[in-house]
């Protein structure tokens, strides 16, 4: 069976936790001879790829390892020439070496091994954000605003700990035991556990939730390996709260894995509809169809998109388009239309390569320009803020004039991303010098944990996210401006009054998330979410002709 990716195009840090992370390598190696006779064995089976030891690759290597005045690290000279040789081929085929591929892979597999806990480093120590349901640490009775001090025999607090030291700490595998020693508020005595690290789930369906009596809203954060069996249990769930109508969010989604889209794609089209075919070079054309009953072929159906929205979220979202399945509605998509297949090197380092591109069912293949190089196409997205794109649609630039023609009649055109049926502006009216800096500086996420580290039992007396957002009214912007005064950022007057809405509101959903993970989150920060409203206006009020199921 061929793994077919749609690369996750931003780069993140993975953690020991359900962070957005999306994958910060991808790509395959085409390294026409950097070693004579390099095996390459592809998700399909072995494919062997003999390249002849005369070629100027290997005779530079073998120069500057015989002549060269210096020592040369050989293996991390490959390692760059690789990634430079890949760039120029297309932006998305990347080398990943050895050493990175399990969390390369991790987010796209849908699992991790380790103690399952999300957390925070606040005020140098590592507090526990939340257990993960499932994980051994769940299960052990160790809660939400625990701080861990040491593990095994190593103090942890107070001693400028990393992220990346912290996973090392925690993680291992399946089976491994680890000591950890924490501080519990209200405690006063330090607590002990022992525990058996095992595999952790990383979901991808952020939240799943009635945004009123017959409207269901869930938010996909990539596409991995269990996102169609979480896409399921969602609309179960919603189902059987008399969902009728469903609107999907994919936004900031970088895609992951070709199956996940066109199984969920499945779910929403009916009749052996055509989801998506791919063909390149060497590659025959492969069509994906829909081909079973989906559990929600029939309803009235918004996505919701934007310029981080990539590849597998582009999938799904142009074939609801070109079979005037839903309305689409957010800011024009990243634009990526090319599919990757992993390659397994003899080391094993991996290789995703670009094998074929993809095309929606109207024909469409929506992959931007990238001739002007690695830069230029990495550039491309703050371009479109330059330009004034992101808040106004006229400045929007069409790459490519071809036109298409969805199932209904209406014209959408090709090249540089999926065009939304209802643009709505990004919203930088709130942005500010004082916001930006404390959001550098981590503050919010600070201070919420902190509020909630005091208040956490008298919170809890809500019991639901939607409780908490209706009977939560009290304003922490002073108490915030007070808190980021005293980690050195200077209160600004004319910024806060401009940011003060939006720090509020923000402050209020980390504590929820601290108290209900996502779900709290997202009841919050959907109140005032004006792609959402869009959408919903869009369906309640009935939409276009042409686009009713």
């Amino acid at each position: 069976m061929r793994v077919l990716i749609f690369e996750n195009v931003f780069s993140n840090i993975a953690m020991d936790n359900k962070t957005k992370w999306q994958p910060f390598i991808y790509g395959l190696l085409i390294a026409a001879g950097i070693a004579i006779g390099i095996w390459l064995k592809p998700a399909t089976g072995n494919r062997t790829l003999m390249f002849g030891g005369n070629n100027k690759f290997t005779e530079v290597f073998n120069l500057l390892q015989q002549a060269y005045v210096d020592t040369v690290n050989v293996d991390s000279l490959e390692e760059e020439t690789l990634n430079a040789l890949l760039n120029k081929l297309d932006p998305h085929s990347v080398y990943i070496p050895a050493k990175d591929l399990q969390m390369a892979n991790e987010q796209l597999e849908g699992n991790f091994e380790g103690i399952g806990v999300e957390f925070s480093i606040l005020n140098d120590t590592i507090m526990v954000v939340s257990p993960i349901e499932g994980g051994p640490s769940k299960e052990l009775g160790i809660l939400a605003g625990d701080r861990i001090v040491k593990v095994d025999t190593i103090p942890v607090a107070g001693v400028d700990i990393t992220n990346e030291q912290v996973f090392k700490l925690l993680r291992g595998p399946k089976g491994t035991k680890v000591k950890i020693e924490i501080l519990r508020s209200g405690n006063n005595r330090r607590l002990t556990y022992e525990i058996t690290r095992n595999t952790i789930p990383i979901y991808s369906v952020d939240v799943s939730m009635m945004i009123d009596n017959k409207t269901g809203y869930i938010k996909i954060s990539r596409f991995a390996a269990d996102t169609h069996k979480e896409f399921i249990a969602a609309l179960d769930k919603l189902k059987k709260q008399n969902m009728q109508q469903l609107i999907i969010d994919l936004r900031g989604n970088p895609g992951g894995y070709l199956s996940a889209a066109t199984a969920i794609a499945d779910e929403l089209l009916d009749d052996n509809k055509l989801i998506v075919y791919t063909k390149g070079r060497t590659q025959p054309r492969s069509d994906y169809n829909a081909e079973r009953k989906g559990l929600f072929e029939n309803g009235k159906l918004a996505v919701l998109i934007d310029e981080g929205s990539a590849s597998a979220s582009e999938i799904l979202s142009g074939a609801m388009q070109d079979w005037d399945r839903g309305v689409l509605v957010g800011r024009r998509s990243f634009g990526k239309g090319l599919v990757q297949e992993p390659f397994e090197l003899k080391d094993g380092s991996v290789v995703r390569l670009t094998v074929s591109r993809y095309y929606t069912p109207s024909g469409r293949c929506i992959q931007k320009p990238y001739h002007d190089g690695y830069e230029a196409y990495e550039h491309e997205l703050l371009d479109r803020m330059e330009n004034g794109e992101l808040k106004n649609q006229a400045q929007v630039r069409i790459t490519d004039t071809t036109t298409y023609f969805t199932s209904g009649g209406r014209k959408v055109y090709a090249k540089g991303g999926i065009m939304p049926d209802y643009f709505v502006p990004l919203d930088t009216s709130y942005i500010s010098t004082y916001l930006l800096e404390a959001m550098s500086q981590n503050l919010l996420n600070r201070f919420a944990a902190n509020y909630l580290d005091l208040h956490r039992s008298e919170l809890m007396k809500y019991g639901s996210a939607k409780n908490f957002n209706v009977g939560f009214q009290k304003n922490l912007i002073n108490e915030f401006v007070l808190f980021a005064s005293q980690n050195n950022l200077e209160r600004e007057e004319d910024d806060i009054q401009r940011s003060g809405k939006y720090l509020t509101q923000t402050i209020k959903a980390l504590i929820a998330r601290g108290l209900w993970r996502d779900n709290g989150y997202f009841t919050v920060m959907n109140t005032s979410d004006k792609v959402l409203q869009k959408a919903f206006l869009e369906i309640e009020k009935g939409l276009p002709q042409i686009l009713k199921p």
